[in-house]
């Protein structure tokens, strides 16, 4: 059976309706996220297998590289017939792993308009503050947010790595579309976040979203589910974050074709509401541990 991200239903962001499976580019790039990916050309390969396994929403960003997956991106799938792509600004970069922030205004404006050359696009898709940089008040942050959009630079704008209090203040000044924040099977802390996404309608795409911990070790609660649906433990983390909310938008990622066929098949993986049950109990013992 060929792996169909379809299988994963859709979800509408402010008129535009995606697969709610996407693919998250930071890992096309090299060691540290600094740099080329050592295979280039497999690395555009996993790109343009994208749409044929019928995933048509990318998270990107520009200090991926820098600026390497997003021309990645352009280079295998401009004009992006049907794909909706993400990216995100905010951060700079100084070596690999290294990821200060900068927030101030003029900064975040250069980050969109390096963004939409790199991308050959007159507008962003969804553009997202990757962090709000503390050293910078978060309304002028928040505000020049609000111009991209009425200038029409950007459709959609999203945050990353924030508490409800922060979307609650954001939410003042522009429309949040979405929120990117760390969160998985064993990996619970924004849980709030999620909830607040779910009741407000907003988009949660959760970052890191295929861990499992300790439960998947051999023995383990998703060792002998995904033995049970002759899935892999990482299918069955990513068949969970798929089934905990109608908001979630999973974005896993790889460099590797034969790896993105591996999580796309996830979105056929369905778990039964003992399952979910008894995987939620496992991954909020273990969050909480």
């Amino acid at each position: 059976m060929t792996p169909d991200a379809s299988a994963a239903g859709q979800f509408t962001l402010s008129g535009r309706t995606i697969t709610r499976l996407g693919f998250g580019a930071m890992r096309l790039t090299g060691e540290g996220v600094w740099g080329p990916p050592k295979d280039r050309d497999e690395a555009l390969r996993v790109l343009k297998r994208l749409p044929e396994l019928g995933v048509n929403f990318i998270d990107t960003a520009d200090s991926y590289g820098p600026d390497v997956a997003e021309d990645l991106i352009a280079e295998a799938l401009h004009p992006y017939d049907n794909m909706f792509v993400a990216t995100k600004g905010g951060l700079t970069r100084t070596g690999p792993g290294v990821w200060p922030m900068l927030g101030r205004p003029e900064y975040l404006r250069q980050c969109v308009m390096m963004s939409l050359r790199r991308l050959k696009v007159e507008q962003l898709d969804l553009w997202q503050l990757h962090r709000i940089d503390p050293k910078v008040p978060r309304d002028e942050q928040f505000g020049v947010i609000a111009e991209f959009l009425e200038e029409g630079l950007i459709a959609r704008a999203g945050l990353s790595q924030v508490s409800v209090e922060e979307i609650e203040a954001a939410q003042k000044v522009f429309p949040v579309a979405t929120v990117q924040n760390r969160y998985n099977l064993t990996d619970r802390a924004d849980e709030e976040v999620l909830d607040y996404c779910d009741r407000e309608g907003i988009g949660f795409i959760p970052w890191f979203p295929l861990a499992a911990g300790d439960l998947a070790k051999p023995g383990g609660i998703v060792d002998k589910i995904a033995q049970a649906h002759e899935a892999s433990a990482a299918q069955i983390a990513l068949a969970w974050v798929l089934k905990r909310s109608a908001n979630m938008l999973p974005i896993p990622g790889t460099s590797k074709v034969s790896h993105l066929e591996e999580n796309v098949a996830a979105a056929q993986v369905e778990l039964s509401d003992e399952e979910f049950q008894q995987l939620n109990k496992a991954g909020q013992e273990a969050s909480a541990a």
